[in-house]
């Protein structure tokens, strides 16, 4: 369980992607207090099975935000399944079939949403990965069970479209602006130019057709502004 201490007992289970992060150090006591609010929040929505969906643009801090909501969530009592979207996007020996260079292309072609569906949320059994983002490697067959008290957290752009959006118990939006999100993900993609330059020519011009075409923002649960890691504020 990546980063957290194994003798609290805690029961999350992760991905077998290779595409991991690591379960960030807690910022302050200001972020740890707002998260512990939304944990409550989500625990609060009853006892059965819940699927929550964190969106948001590139590099809003979506899975830093789902892995220590969910280590959040388990000191209450309730197991939790971590999934990402990345780990259901079509594979890239597919990718001469279709466009997913372009920011239309990856908007519209980039995600298996069927799969999203018929793997992730509605099984009682779930494949937390389809395919490995990295090694290519398909995950399918790796089941495991979602108890009647779990709770699922899945992060990832584009979580509200139309083809998934009914199955969310819960919706949650980091908001960052567009420059920013440019930024961090310049940063933690290193110093490839041609890597950094993706988020100007494809991530971003997707998210805008996604913001106009879904407008995502307007039927979530909870808004953070998660601009400062350190200092997230809560709009909603």
């Amino acid at each position: 369980m990546l980063g957290l201490p194994a003798n609290l007992g805690w029961v999350i289970t992760y991905s077998v992607s290779t595409w991991q992060q690591p379960t960030p150090a807690p910022a302050s006591a200001e972020r740890t207090a707002l998260i512990g609010t939304v944990a409550r929040e989500i625990t609060g929505l009853g006892a059965g099975r819940l699927r929550v969906g964190i969106d948001g643009l590139t590099a809003a801090g979506k899975t830093s935000f789902g892995h220590e909501l969910a280590a959040a969530i388990a000191t209450l009592g309730r197991p939790v399944l971590r999934a990402s979207l990345d780990d259901f996007k079509r594979p890239w020996r597919e990718a001469h079939l279709y466009d997913r260079l372009s920011g239309e292309g990856y908007y519209r072609n980039a995600f298996d949403y069927d799969r999203v569906r018929s793997l992730l949320l509605v099984p009682d059994r779930v494949a937390l990965c389809a395919i490995d983002p990295l090694t290519q490697v398909d995950h399918s067959g790796v089941l495991v069970d979602a108890p009647e008290d779990s709770v699922l957290l899945v992060d990832g752009v584009f979580a509200f479209r139309p083809e998934i959006d009914e199955f969310w118990d819960h919706r949650i939006w980091l908001e960052i602006d567009a420059e920013l999100s440019v930024r961090r993900g310049e940063l933690r993609d290193g110093a490839d130019p041609q890597q950094a330059s993706l988020h100007r020519s494809r991530y971003l011009p997707a998210e805008r057709i996604y913001l106009a075409e879904a407008d995502p923002r307007s039927r979530v649960n909870v808004v953070i502004d998660n601009s400062v890691i350190e200092s997230p504020v809560r709009c909603s």
